[in-house]
């Protein structure tokens, strides 16, 4: 989906689309996103803030590389990785739990 005026006004980049876009669990078929993935399935795991290079599914919690789905090539999955660390990395530095909450 190509980017319009309104959303890159909004601040869209190409790498959130890529990071939102829905694709189908190579092991049990359903869909997510890779930002589904990170916020979700991997918020516990402490390589999930190393800029880990895989995605795991939320709902059969099966772990694959992102090339085989998202990206064509280990430096898009680089990238991708990193990019979704710090997203999330900002919103729990703003809005997660705190001791004053």
């Amino acid at each position: 989906m190509p980017l319009t005026p309104e959303m890159q006004r909004a601040g869209v980049t190409p790498e959130l689309m890529n990071t939102t876009r829905r694709f189908d669990c190579p092991n049990c078929g359903k869909q997510f996103s890779l930002m589904q993935s990170r916020a979700i399935a991997c918020r516990g795991c402490r390589m999930a803030s190393t800029n880990c290079r895989y995605a795991r599914c939320p709902h059969c919690d099966t772990e694959f590389p992102m090339e085989q789905v998202i990206t064509k090539n280990r430096n898009g999955e680089k990238y991708l990785a990193n990019y979704m660390n710090n997203i999330l990395g900002n919103y729990y530095t703003n809005f997660g739990k705190r001791n004053s909450r």
